[in-house]
């Protein structure tokens, strides 16, 4: 199936699952997650009217990037941030997900070009509880939500998920509601966030349905990874 046609399948899957629960079928963002695939499949899917892209590996996007000035393209960085690599993603892409660490923060509102305007966080939270898995506990978040939330350079958007994976619906939307409550109470306690980064091809319909604004999908577009 042509790269067209997929993302024009995944938007009638997020248009379907926004009505469906009452929501605005252009409530939801799509995110294509391009890591590792060539500069020529982003321009498909470019070409095809997505304009939003998210990259794991800095290496592999800076060429992408450089190939692609096209207009109105958004790069999101959706990976793991080293410190010594925050100057570069500053520069480069305009949204940040999976921030959990305050210097991480700080150092890309740092190095942030002013004429840029500030760049886009969103706070990566381990809503499983998993060893192995990135992110803030819901415990520490509104701590470090107000610290980040008050740095110059940045904008705080909101919060990502990347829960443990599940078969089942209803288990799917237990991590994604508490994401969102979590959203919630921050904005109760003064904050004014608007994106949830949540969902991906296996569990999107459970995201959207519990808020998600942003869902991250790259196999269902692009195909297996490289």
């Amino acid at each position: 199936m042509a790269i067209q046609d997929r993302i024009q399948q995944i938007n009638r899957r997020i248009s379907d699952a926004a009505l469906h629960c009452g929501r605005g079928s252009g409530s939801v963002q799509l995110l294509a997650v391009s890591k590792t695939k060539p500069a020529s499949m982003v321009q498909q899917a470019y070409n095809s009217g997505q304009r939003h892209f998210g990259e794991n590996y800095l290496q592999d996007a800076l060429e992408k990037i450089e190939a692609l000035p096209l207009d109105g393209i958004v790069w999101h960085f959706i990976g793991a941030i080293q410190s010594n690599k925050t100057r570069t993603i500053a520069e480069n892409f305009d949204w940040v997900h999976g921030v959990d660490r305050l210097k991480i923060a700080r150092r890309l509102g740092e190095q942030r070009a002013a004429d840029r305007g500030p760049i886009n966080i969103c706070i990566q939270v381990n809503s499983s509880g998993e060893a192995s898995k990135s992110g803030v506990s819901f415990s520490e978040l509104p701590q470090l939500a107000d610290k980040i939330a008050a740095l110059p350079g940045v904008r705080l958007r909101g919060l990502m998920t990347l829960p443990a994976p599940s078969d089942d619906f209803a288990q799917q939307r237990v991590p994604f509601r508490q994401l969102r409550e979590a959203l919630e109470q921050l904005n109760q306690n003064g904050l004014k966030l608007d994106t949830l980064s949540m969902g991906m091809s296996g569990d999107m319909e459970a995201a959207i349905t519990e808020g998600a604004t942003i869902v991250r999908i790259g196999t269902d577009i692009f195909g297996a990874r490289s």
